[in-house]
């Protein structure tokens, strides 16, 4: 058997993994005995799942996710927290995202939100779509500097081909005009075309007062809301509950 020259040709053909799963199989005498598409088979696998690995760490560096950890496996659903785990399952799936939909979580500091937001953005990031984390307040700084720099409809451009963008902890303070008008810039660009997920302590029934301009907080409400799923958590800070256990 040529095995260094078959090797070689692998390696030149940029599959190290299946390179790699062949010369295991040449030390498994539990796999002599299969037939010759199932030994391919699963070299064609582990070549697969070592692209797979390497897309998803890639997508996942990019998401710049503020908890890493968080994932939907990582979720729980205590009774205090009224999360309905049918409608968790549901956005598993990934549907929200083909049909461009958002999710809204509004609750107190400390109840998950950041977290559920990170869970959701990281399965989109399994299914092979790109995501983004942002706080509120570093993505309008972002924009400010844009801006100032000349890259403004760079940055929003960027902002639009996301899959899925999460923006952290809207609300917190005063909006000024320049932010209503980039959030509206934002908005209108994914409006349709791609999904965003807001965390917020703000009830989405105050965004409208919050927003301050009629006008424009009209246009940014209808965006956000209208085909949004709306989750709202309750319960007491999960960061103080950690601290006591």
């Amino acid at each position: 058997m040529l095995t260094a020259p078959t090797l070689e040709k692998l390696q030149a053909l940029k599959l190290p993994a299946m390179a790699q799963a062949w010369t295991d199989q040449q030390h498994a005498a539990d796999l002599a005995g299969l037939a010759f598409d199932e030994r391919f088979g699963l070299l064609v696998e582990a070549e697969w799942l070592a692209r797979e690995n390497k897309r998803l760490a890639r997508t996942l560096h990019e998401a710049k996710l503020k908890i890493s950890q968080a994932c939907i496996e990582a979720i729980d659903f205590p009774a205090r927290r009224e999360l309905d785990k049918a409608l968790i399952r549901q956005l598993a799936t990934g549907r929200w995202i083909a049909e461009h939909q958002n999710v809204i979580l509004v609750g107190a500091t400390g109840v998950g939100k950041s977290f559920l937001a990170c869970a959701l953005a990281h399965q989109a990031c399994r299914q092979g779509y790109r995501a983004y984390y942002a706080r509120a307040s570093r993505l309008f700084h972002d924009f400010a500097l844009a801006r100032a720099d000349g890259s403004y409809i760079r940055l929003l451009a960027k902002l639009a081909r996301l899959d899925v963008l999460v923006l952290d902890d809207w609300g917190l303070t005063p909006v000024q005009d320049a932010e209503r008008r980039d959030l509206l810039e934002l908005l209108e660009d994914r409006y349709g075309t791609r999904s965003t997920i807001i965390t917020s302590q703000l009830p989405p029934a105050q965004w409208h007062d919050y927003l301050g301009d009629a006008t424009l907080a009209d246009a940014i409400c209808d965006r956000l809301l209208h085909n949004a799923h709306r989750i709202v958590l309750k319960g007491p800070s999960r960061r103080k509950e950690t601290k006591l256990d």
